[in-house]
């Protein structure tokens, strides 16, 4: 999956159980006492799983983009760089320059590494649809799978050998299966088992994370290949989601595949929503990004999570679903999100006020440090979202000053009761009482006339007053 791509329709149509309550995790002023699962991808290794990113080669000099994956993530999936017609753009001349690049990256930094994709019936090189016979084509994918396998055995955990083979129940009516018919997958896989034995081989396709038609289907052939001694060791569940429908039976559905005898790997996962992105929708997307954790935590067999991106800076989903996106954990300036902490807390780790990567023209230290207080005075909105026993806030400080502020404090007190769970944009300590939410590294400053935006959820008593004042770096602000 990637931005350069046809998409079909919805993906997933279960309808997932908002819990707002466990959506997000508590930040804190102070490093954590277990710095090793401070990130996503430690607190995975801390439960015998990887957490990877799809990473596109182009974007690989920048330097926010390659800090944040290199900090936060422990494998990677080329997002196009291992496809057809990338590798093999015309017969028997193979091009493994980018995706050498990003293998050589994950190697330098210990990460695993999943091939994206041997035989798919998108981005193929147009010579391969211009083959008219079922003996050649064949020909032309065990060639292409050899050489692109042999290439990378060895550095290869996981390959997606196919993808995208069935439209619901049944199989694609693709070049493949029209030419070749239904033993084109297990050829496919016999080829890559032959061109590297120590790569485990996986099917992978979308809208087959809930118990359907599709997924049965699928599984069926897990089954006949197992009987049959067909080498396939996993099956991969792209999980690119909406907001809010995470099936209800993820778990289960991840579960009977894994009772097949194959590890099973979500591998595109991103969970997207209309922009701009609601409050509300962020906490059901948080949420939603716990749910499929939590599924792959439960299932022994599920080894990895990929999310397909780094940011929502440079996601697929806005150019396929206009008017849809912020379908990651960072956003578009790497803030991490509400799914961020979500995620991390799902996998038992402990979130931190720092930052996911500082641009190399922004000290850390200076924007921690505090203005003095603005000059021209300043205002802050304070917006609740209530429930039974919690809510959720947007805070937004304005700086009605001439001068800009580089690095703020906003201090207030919390009516009786409350008491903050968890925070975005913003670290807030203590949590409850006078608290003061401190700016991040990445956004200490407030231009002359210009705002910033944090967040954070917390529980009440039945209190949900607001608070009645607030200063900014010690000067009072207008509300």
């Amino acid at each position: 999956m990637d931005n350069h791509r046809t998409r079909r329709a919805a993906l997933a149509a279960a309808i997932g159980t908002l819990t707002m309550a466990g959506v997000a995790a508590v930040i804190v002023a102070a490093p954590p006492s277990n710095a090793a699962t401070a990130t996503l991808g430690s607190a995975a290794a801390a439960k015998g799983r990887v957490f990877a990113a799809a990473v596109a080669n182009g974007h690989v000099g920048e330097a926010q983009y390659i800090n944040t994956f290199d900090t936060e993530f422990t494998g990677l999936t080329p997002e196009n760089e291992m496809k057809w017609d990338t590798t093999e753009p015309s017969r028997g001349t193979f091009n493994f320059a980018a995706a050498d690049n990003l293998v050589s990256h994950a190697q330098s930094h210990s990460m695993k590494i999943r091939g994206h994709t041997l035989v798919w019936h998108s981005q193929l090189a147009p010579w391969v649809n211009n083959i008219t016979s079922g003996t050649d084509l064949l020909a032309a994918m065990r060639a292409h799978i050899t050489g692109v396998a042999t290439h990378f055995a060895g550095k290869i955990q996981y390959w997606d050998v196919v993808n995208e083979a069935f439209d619901g129940g049944s199989r694609r009516q693709s070049i493949f299966q029209q030419l070749i018919g239904d033993s084109y997958i297990e050829e496919a896989f016999k080829a890559a088992r032959a061109a590297d034995p120590t790569a485990k081989l996986c099917y992978n396709d979308y809208s087959t994370d809930g118990v359907n038609a599709k997924s049965t289907a699928i599984l069926n052939m897990v089954k006949d290949f197992k009987a049959r001694g067909i080498p396939i060791d996993c099956v991969g569940f792209q999980s690119h989601l909406i907001v809010g429908q995470v099936p209800g039976d993820y778990q289960a559905n991840l579960q009977r595949f894994a009772d097949a005898g194959v590890d099973v790997n979500i591998t595109e996962l991103d969970v997207r929503m209309p922009t701009p992105a609601s409050q509300a929708n962020l906490q059901t997307q948080a949420d939603d990004y716990r749910k499929v954790v939590s599924a792959c935590l439960a299932v022994t067999r599920c080894t990895s999570i990929t999310v397909w991106g780094v940011t929502d800076k440079y996601s697929w989903v806005p150019n396929t679903f206009p008017g849809q996106g912020a379908a990651l954990l960072f956003d578009e300036n790497y803030a991490k999100k509400p799914a961020y902490n979500s995620t991390l807390t799902a996998l038992g780790g402990v979130v931190t006020s720092a930052s996911p990567s500082v641009s190399p023209s922004v000290s850390p230290s200076a924007s921690n440090s505090t203005s003095p207080p603005p000059v021209g005075g300043c205002a802050v909105t304070y917006d609740m979202n209530a429930w039974n026993t919690g809510f959720t806030t947007s805070v937004t400080v304005k700086n009605n000053g001439s001068t800009a502020i580089n690095g703020w404090t906003l201090a207030f007190t919390l009516p009786s009761g409350q008491a903050v769970t968890g925070a975005w944009n913003a670290t807030i300590a203590p949590s409850s009482g006078a608290v003061t939410a401190r700016n991040m590294s990445y956004n200490g400053t407030i231009a002359a006339g210009g705002s910033q935006n944090f967040g954070f959820q917390a529980t009440h008593n039945g209190n949900t007053a607001k608070p009645t004042a607030f200063t900014l770096n010690g000067s009072p602000c207008s509300s």
